[in-house]
């Protein structure tokens, strides 16, 4: 049963950390695009084959988080992806970021928000383009 948002797990390297040792605040990004780019290999491959074609771009025409708590190394992450609303041309996204403990997971950490934008290529010119029904109703299994 779908939970009403999309997870994505990942384990903190130190990569990832500054020299105090909590992530990089570019992480949170980093993760957003992950989880969006994931979600559509998951429920929507069709999307990304039009993408690598170079037939269609998703730009990303916002992008914000909020902190509340650091992660460290070796946290694992729990990334939760979901619907926020659809935009003219897009959609909105938000996320939670939460740490893992167990089968658990503490309060959130950290929230973001991602708005994108759907352009296809006609004509050698980039147009912005509806989200197609199919993706919608994708999307919309995943809306708060």
């Amino acid at each position: 049963m779908n939970p009403g948002y999309f997870e994505l797990r990942h384990v903190v390297t130190f990569q990832e950390t500054n020299l105090v040792g909590n992530v990089y605040y570019v992480n949170y990004f980093s993760w957003q695009g992950r989880a969006r780019e994931m979600f559509l290999r998951a429920y929507a491959p069709y999307v990304l084959a039009e993408l690598e074609s170079g037939r269609l771009r998703l730009v990303t025409a916002h992008a914000s988080c909020d902190y509340v708590d650091e992660f460290r190394a070796f946290d694992e992450v729990l990334l939760r992806m979901r619907l926020l609303r659809f935009v003219p041309f897009g959609v909105s996204l938000g996320f939670e970021y939460l740490r893992a403990e167990g089968e658990s997971a503490t309060p959130v950490l950290a929230r973001g928000r991602q708005d994108i934008k759907f352009l296809r290529e006609e004509g050698g010119r980039w147009e912005l383009e509806e989200i197609d029904p199919e993706l919608r109703r994708t999307f919309q299994q995943f809306e708060i």
